[in-house]
């Protein structure tokens, strides 16, 4: 979120006037309608805000600190449009078997939280949770980002300043604990989401000073918004520090002298920032990261597929940090993006090939959770990168390849898979990238021109930047 497809999901508030009414009956319909879980954009504004809006699921006892492969929603998505769009898009959901979904607090999607301290606005919040249970998916919250007032901004819904900037600002360290209490709020609310996202990118923890990242004030939030879950529920999971892992050309006064590959080298600034918080975190159950194959000028070194590989240098990284934590991927990505964030310059079966063996890199790095970015728009029409039609329309919620892509991997390669060596032919070895368990083979053709593979002792024909999955017999 932010750096990569940043949305800020604004939504215009609406004044009732209520006319003809006596002060104390109008104060008496304010407090009703604020406090019912259904009544208007404001579910509830209990300080603890312990209502639950719809009908959660009933959470396990001990949740597992991995979640598997799953997306992120942004400003539009599918639970808003057309009925028998949305409903089309749950379906398929559902029958994939449900997918992770994860939603921020505040921004792609919903609304300012906490516009007044201690009076919460959590409509949009409570839709986006609500689609995810009725699509039979594990939810997955992102405590990001902050109220106006917790950033030296101005209290009030109609104050909200959704600007990028405004967003992007992280709260002041005297409102540490205040979005720690916030983070508490939220768990209560939805006790069926089990895991949760302590920020996004770091934003706002930059120290200019030392032109470096604040990875202290970031840390402290961190902790305090830890221990605030864990006394909720000791069994809620908790992961950090989402860190964007920026690669840089090597010849750059960032560059790690020592970390580094033919896909570039990393910023040391940022290994230094992760050190920093894994040293000195109060705990965490998983370690979260997000990132992209291409250095941060957008070169893809050396080619689009072998950039990939930063991906499983990154992860086995991470993993030898923090004793072998699960490994979450908030966010990745393999193809640059224009001026206005949108990626269009590839073909659809390039974008699918290159994905697929994004997701390969990823799991041969350890990651056993991984979220991909669904940049859903508002309206039909072509859209590069989706992972189903817009829904705005009847005809609308309908999959596209990426999402086939996504769906088949996550049953496939889901948490506690062991994957396998499969033999390919030395003549396809540099041509085709292969991820491999005991029930299911996936095959990458990395070449734009058809080629005949030999792999796992099966010969087949592959197109340009074909994908294909092999079932493999068991027994």
């Amino acid at each position: 979120m932010g750096r990569h497809g940043w949305e800020s999901g604004a939504r215009r508030w609406r004044l009732t006037a209520l006319l003809g009414v006596g002060a104390v009956v109008l104060a008496l319909v304010v407090t009703l309608f604020n406090t019912l879980p259904g009544g208007g954009s404001t579910a509830g504004t209990s300080p603890d805000g312990d209502k639950v809006h719809g009908t959660p699921a009933v959470p396990p006892k001990r949740p597992g600190p991995e979640v598997g492969w799953g997306f992120t929603h942004t400003r539009f998505s599918a639970d808003q449009g057309s009925a028998a769009a949305v409903g089309r898009i749950e379906g398929l959901l559902s029958k994939s078997g449900g997918l992770p979904q994860n939603q921020a607090i505040m921004g792609w999607g919903a609304d300012n939280p906490e516009p007044v301290r201690g009076r919460y606005d959590f409509g949009a919040l409570d839709r986006r949770i609500d689609f995810v249970r009725a699509s039979g998916g594990t939810p997955v919250i992102t405590l990001c980002c902050s109220p106006d007032w917790m950033k030296g901004g101005k209290a009030g819904a109609g104050s909200t300043d959704w600007s990028r900037k405004a967003l992007e600002t992280a709260p002041r360290p005297e409102h540490y604990a205040d979005f720690a209490a916030l983070a508490a709020t939220v768990a209560k609310r939805y006790p069926d989401v089990r895991h949760f996202l302590v920020w996004n990118e770091f934003k706002g923890f930059w120290n200019d000073a030392e032109a470096r990242w604040d990875y202290e004030g970031y840390t402290r939030m961190y902790n305090l918004v830890y221990r605030a879950l864990k006394k909720v529920d000791p069994d809620i999971r908790v992961g950090g520090p989402y860190l964007v892992m920026d690669s840089v050309d090597p010849r750059s006064a960032d560059a790690s002298a020592t970390f580094r590959g033919a896909w570039g080298a990393m910023d040391q600034r940022v290994l230094d920032a992760f050190t920093y918080w894994n040293r000195n975190k109060a705990g965490a159950d998983f370690v979260v990261v997000d990132g992209s194959s291409y250095t941060n000028d957008d070169e893809l070194l050396p080619d689009e597929f072998a950039a990939t590989d930063k991906f499983t240098a990154v992860g086995r990284w991470v993993r030898r940090q923090t004793d072998d934590l699960p490994l979450w991927w908030a966010e990745y990505y393999v193809e640059p993006a224009d001026g206005n964030d949108e990626r269009r310059g590839w073909s659809p079966a390039r974008r699918v090939a290159v994905q697929a063996a994004g997701l390969i890199a990823l799991a041969r790095g350890g990651a056993t959770s991984g979220f991909y970015w669904n940049p859903e728009k508002e309206t039909g029409g072509d859209c590069p990168g989706c992972l189903w039609t817009p829904t705005d329309g009847p005809g609308g919620g309908r999959p596209l390849p990426l999402y086939d892509l996504l769906a088949r991997f996550a049953r496939a390669f889901g948490p506690g898979s062991r994957y396998e060596t499969v033999q390919i032919a030395p003549d396809d070895v540099p041509n085709v990238r292969v991820l491999a368990d005991a029930e299911d083979v996936l095959v990458v053709n990395t070449l734009d021109r058809p080629i005949s593979a030999l792999v796992d002792g099966r010969r087949f024909d592959l197109q340009a930047y074909g994908v294909k999955w092999l079932t493999r017999k068991s027994g």
